[in-house]
């Protein structure tokens, strides 16, 4: 919450030279889309979450920005770029209000780069800040969430099915008995 509580309303220049220009319109606020589409008909699931900061820019579009605190400057936009995804989608298809267009997807990312100060008067932490953008692609999406519907849908495995999940429920049971 630190990061957006501090670019509340900010322009884009203040988050990164390599944003687009725009403003901080939203943080810290829940997304629900429609019925994700399965088989060419809605499916009873939605993706529901919570983004970091929402921008809007000035060709009308929208971008979507997770801020990330982390002990080292990593590009982690692969692991986050599912969860980004699954946020345009719920924006693009809202469950209410107005549809957003995500024209970008990212990680703001501080980290440390120094302690400045003294036992005196405290000390703070001197930041790097970097952007790691991430590329759409709401097909990938797409072919997740259907492999995901297909399985919860779908019967269950017997358990020497050779399914990896089960066999790890299974294991998991034997040690710590049944939750």
């Amino acid at each position: 919450a630190l990061q957006e509580n501090h670019f509340s309303n900010a322009d884009s220049s203040a988050l990164h030279p390599d944003l687009p220009s725009g403003k901080v319109v939203g943080r810290g606020a829940w997304v629900k889309s429609i019925p994700i589409p399965f088989n060419g008909n809605p499916s009873p699931y939605a993706i529901r979450g919570k983004y970091d900061l929402l921008m809007k820019f000035e060709d009308g579009t929208y971008g979507i920005i997770d801020c990330k605190f982390q002990g080292k400057d990593n590009d982690k936009s692969e692991f986050y770029a599912p969860q980004l995804e699954a946020y345009a989608f719920a924006l693009e298809n809202p469950a209410s209000g107005d549809e957003m267009k995500i024209s970008l997807m990212g990680l703001l990312v501080w980290s440390p780069k120094r302690p400045v100060g003294d036992p005196g008067s405290g000390f703070n932490l001197e930041l790097n800040s970097s952007w790691f953008p991430i590329k759409r692609d709401p097909g990938a999406l797409q072919n997740r969430l259907t492999e995901f519907i297909t399985m919860i849908s779908g019967p269950t495995p017997i358990r020497d099915s050779g399914c990896d999940t089960c066999k790890f429920i299974s294991d998991r049971r034997e040690v710590f008995g049944a939750e």
